[in-house]
């Protein structure tokens, strides 16, 4: 019996809801099954219901409008709740054994870098409700083309990395979206970046101020070892597949299912 988390994180407008849906649909198409969990109180569903869903607990329109917060302050508010009522989480979540858990997270970063919601949460399902968990981090190809904001994206995802302490599987979203050849072939680099490269790059679109500081961080990325993309097209059966596949190497998957007997896996008349 195993207890599987994907836990799907990045910015807002990084294609986190879309991934969700797609990942299960293809999972669905396999023969596989999965759910859908929410942890953003502020996320109306699109095409699959939620399984478990934080509004059912707490939504961030009611908090807005009876305390009369913004939705920053509200995000927060949500979530402090949710570490008051962990119970909920544990009643809700308690009977998906071998099954996946597909967990679309908020964007705002503070909620696992200023105020350690997330890692609090991660801990609890580790330790609490067993779950085997893995963290994906997408960040939108078209955003990263440029070398400084893909240095952005990239210093934010090791954050998660370093604080979340997961398994962490990065992903470049959207890449449909890239059209012109010069913007693929400048895309390429960054799936698997070379920190000269990089420096390079950014060295002849920032004033020579920055040269010290963008050698730094593609030195820091380097050293750091494990910042790498995998493509994402939604549509794609094969990079869906691909992801998944990392997904089920990352979390042991396989390892932990049982055995089947022969006459699970073929028809008994073909026998």
């Amino acid at each position: 019996m195993s207890k599987v988390g994907i836990l799907v994180l990045g910015p807002a407008g990084a294609g986190k809801s879309t991934f969700c849906n797609s990942i299960i649909s293809h999972m669905q198409t396999i023969g596989r099954r999965a759910h859908l969990v929410n942890l953003d109180p502020a996320a109306e569903p699109s095409k699959y219901e939620f399984t478990v869903d934080i509004r059912d607990l707490i939504s961030l329109d009611d908090v807005m409008d009876e305390l009369e917060m913004g939705p920053n302050g509200g995000l927060i508010y949500c979530f402090e709740y949710l570490l008051e009522n962990l119970d909920w989480l544990d009643e809700e979540l308690g009977d998906y054994n071998d099954e996946y858990l597909i967990i679309d997270c908020p964007g705002q970063i503070e909620l696992y870098t200023h105020i350690p919601v997330l890692p609090t949460i991660v801990r609890h399902l580790q330790q609490q409700l067993n779950f085997q968990l893995c963290a994906t981090y997408l960040l939108e190809a078209p955003f990263v083309v440029d070398t400084s904001k893909f240095f952005s994206g990239c210093l934010s995802a090791m954050s998660a990395m370093v604080l979340l302490e997961l398994p962490h599987i990065n992903i470049l979203s959207k890449i449909d979206l890239i059209k012109d050849e010069y913007s693929k072939k400048r895309l390429k680099r960054f799936l698997n970046p070379d920190p000269l490269v990089l420096t390079d790059s950014a060295n002849k679109d920032t004033s020579s101020k920055f040269h010290h500081l963008n050698t730094a961080i593609a030195n820091l990325v380097d050293e750091f070892g494990m910042v790498q993309f995998l493509p994402l097209e939604v549509k794609n059966p094969d990079s869906l597949n691909t992801i998944l596949s990392y997904l089920d190497d990352v979390t042991q998957w396989s390892e932990s299912q049982e055995p089947k007997e022969p006459a699970d896996q073929f028809d008994i008349e073909e026998l």
